[in-house]
């Protein structure tokens, strides 16, 4: 068992118990003085610290809107409001893809709702965390290879020049990081990225994990590309264009990490969407 961390005295916790740990943190559920629950996420030392750090100026940012509150901060250590029990997976397990679409759908626009503040300073442009896929296509463009990165690279570079608008995203929005609790559906994990609300409606397109059967259906995507389109009031292509440029880019990332088996899925599924993209 690993040994609880000593939380700050103001924040007045007690009776911490380990529920998850990851790469880049480890999650307490603990008892605030009410009674109530809350977590702490007391992130570990790692190369991405700076993802973790700006989502919790994106949360103190949404006060609550769709999302978890930030109760307290200390160093590397925050205290956020517990989210519930229920995830959006279970939703799908239980109703269907469609009923947990359209509760994303719902999320999503709870998210975007506009805030009281200004915009955080701290979020990470969308165009900087696209770095990664315009490495790999210049690469691949240099060799002569004409990769699915290449074209999905020109796709992000339209989309980055053109926004349909600029909002706080989540930046990793899927069915494991909305819950349901006693306010309703939240989200949880964001990572603090500023761009257009197409990005965060991309990932979803390749979630769940481990139901490859939805992520390459095409009606599937065709009928998540209409929710979304619906809710962002943008357009069916433009938020498939979003989820292959997402897609490529989430490629990239695991190139980098030379793990082939989740590089190739990630590239099949934008192949996927990009064939339906191609029909409408």
């Amino acid at each position: 068992m690993t040994d609880a961390p000593a939380f700050p005295a103001r924040w007045k916790v007690s009776a911490p118990e380990l529920m998850a740990e990851t790469f880049s943190s480890r999650i307490w559920k603990v008892r605030r003085e009410d009674g109530s629950p809350a977590v702490v996420k007391a992130l570990k030392p790692f190369d991405d610290v700076a993802d973790e750090l700006r989502g919790e100026h994106f949360l103190a940012w949404r006060r609550g809107e769709g999302a978890v509150r930030l109760l307290g901060r200390d160093g590397h250590s925050m205290l956020l409001e517990y989210a519930g029990d229920t995830l959006l997976s279970d939703v799908l397990d239980r109703q269907g893809d469609n009923a947990a679409t359209a509760i994303a759908a719902e999320v999503m626009a709870k998210l975007f709702s506009p805030g009281k503040d200004p915009f955080p300073p701290e979020l990470q442009p969308l165009r900087e965390r696209f770095a990664s896929l315009f490495r790999k296509a210049a690469t691949d463009h240099a060799t002569g290879h004409d990769s699915l990165y290449v074209e999905a690279a020109a796709i992000a570079e339209r989309l980055l020049s053109n926004p349909h608008d600029i909002r706080p995203l989540h930046g990793d929005l899927h069915h494991e990081n909305i819950l349901h609790g006693p306010r309703g559906w939240l989200v949880i994990d964001p990572k603090g990225v500023l761009g257009d609300p197409g990005f965060d409606a991309a990932n979803m397109f390749y979630n769940p994990l481990e139901r490859d059967d939805l992520c390459l259906d095409p009606r599937r995507i065709a009928q998540m590309a209409e929710v979304f389109a619906d809710t962002l009031g943008q357009s069916p292509v433009a938020i498939l264009d979003h989820a292959i440029a997402y897609g490529c880019l989430s490629a990239a990332w695991h190139h980098e990490d030379d793990n082939a088996v989740e590089e190739n899925r990630e590239l099949s599924i934008a192949e996927a969407i990009r064939a339906v993209r191609a029909n409408i």
